[in-house]
C-alpha cells in the first residue's frame, strides 16, 4: 500500500518566525518512514521548499521513496494559524486512492491487512466533546457559505493520524469540502475549526454517502502498554517538553531502534545536528 507523510511549514514560521523540527519528531518521522517501507510499501512525503530544505539539509530525503513540493501550492485563503493541519488535506486532495496517509509521529510497526479494510479505514473514533467539536452555531463563515444540509452532526468523528482511504470519490468529495471550509472560515480559534476540516467533516460525508467507517483500534488499546501495531506520541510531546530525562530516554530508545533495525541509516542520525546530544 502506498503511503504520505505530509509538512507544512507555514504554521510553524507564522507561530515562531522560523522553521525547525524537534528532536523527538525527527526520530518519530524516521522510524514512520523506514517502518512503513519494511513492512508495508511506499511512501511518499508531501512538503513545500521550506520543508525540503529542512530534510535534505539532515540528510534525510533517502528514508521515503519520493519527496515532493507539492504543498508550496496552498493558497493563501488558507489561513496557516487556524488550519496547521491543512497540509495533510491538501497532501491527500493530490493522491490516487487507495492510499494511506501517516502523521510523522505516529508509527506502524508491523504489516497490515489492507485486504480487509473498506471504503476508509481510521485509527479510531472520537467522542464528541462539545468544547473540541462543537455545534454548527459555533463557526464564524463568510456570508454565502452554506453547510451541507446532508451532514449528520451527530457523527463521531474519526482521528486521522493514521487512515487508509480506498475509495476516490469519498476522498475527493472530503478534500473538496474540507479546503471550502477552511478557505470560507473567518476569525477563530485554532482547534474546533481544524478539527472540523480535518477530523469531523470525513465522518459527516462518509455517512451522508452510506460509507461505514472502519476503526481500526482504540484510544485504550493505542494508550496503554502492551500495544504492538502502533505508537501515537501525540499525547506525550508536551511532557517531553517539559521533562529533559523523558526526551532524552525516549530520543536515545529511538536512535537504538534505528541502528538496530535499519543499521544502514544509523550513519545519518549521527550527521542530525539536533540528535548529536544523545549519541
Amino acid at each position: 500500500m502506498d503511503a504520505i507523510h505530509s509538512t507544512w511549514s507555514k504554521p510553524r514560521i507564522y507561530s515562531t518566525g522560523g522553521f525547525f523540527i524537534e528532536d523527538f519528531d525527527i526520530l518519530t518521522t524516521i522510524l514512520s518512514a523506514l517502518k512503513w517501507r519494511e513492512k508495508n510499501g511506499r511512501i511518499k512525503m508531501v512538503t513545500d521548499s521550506t520543508g525540503l530544505e529542512f530534510y535534505k539539509s539532515r540528510g534525510m530525503c533517502d528514508i521515503w521513496d519520493e519527496i515532493t513540493t507539492e504543498l508550496d501550492d496552498i493558497p493563501d485563503t488558507v489561513n496557516p494559524e487556524m488550519f496547521w493541519a491543512a497540509g495533510k488535506v491538501f497532501a491527500l486532495k493530490n493522491q490516487t486512492a487507495p492510499v494511506a496517509a501517516i502523521d510523522t509521529d505516529f508509527i506502524v510497526w508491523d504489516r497490515l491487512a489492507f485486504d480487509n479494510m473498506g471504503d476508509i479505514s481510521v485509527i479510531h473514533k472520537e467522542d464528541i466533546y462539545t468544547d473540541v467539536y462543537p455545534d454548527i452555531y459555533h463557526f464564524n463563515m463568510k456570508q454565502g457559505y452554506i453547510f451541507d444540509p446532508g451532514l449528520d452532526w451527530r457523527e463521531n468523528p474519526s482521528n486521522m493520524a493514521f487512515y487508509v482511504i480506498r475509495n476516490e470519490a469519498l476522498k475527493n468529495s472530503y478534500t473538496d469540502a474540507a479546503i471550502e471550509f477552511m478557505e470560507n472560515s473567518l476569525d477563530g480559534d485554532n482547534l474546533t475549526y481544524m478539527v472540523f476540516a480535518e477530523q469531523r467533516l470525513i465522518s459527516m460525508i462518509a455517512k451522508k454517502s452510506n460509507i461505514e467507517i472502519n476503526a481500526i483500534s482504540t484510544p485504550e488499546k493505542l494508550f496503554k502498554d502492551g500495544e504492538r501495531y502502533f505508537t501515537h506520541t501525540w499525547g506525550m510531546k508536551q511532557q517531553m517538553r517539559d521533562m529533559p530525562e523523558l526526551r532524552a530516554d525516549f530520543c536515545r530508545r529511538c536512535i537504538g531502534r534505528i541502528k538496530r533495525d535499519f543499521p544502514d541509516y544509523s550513519r545519518m542520525t549521527e550527521n542530525i545536528a539536533e540528535l548529536a546530544k544523545y549519541l
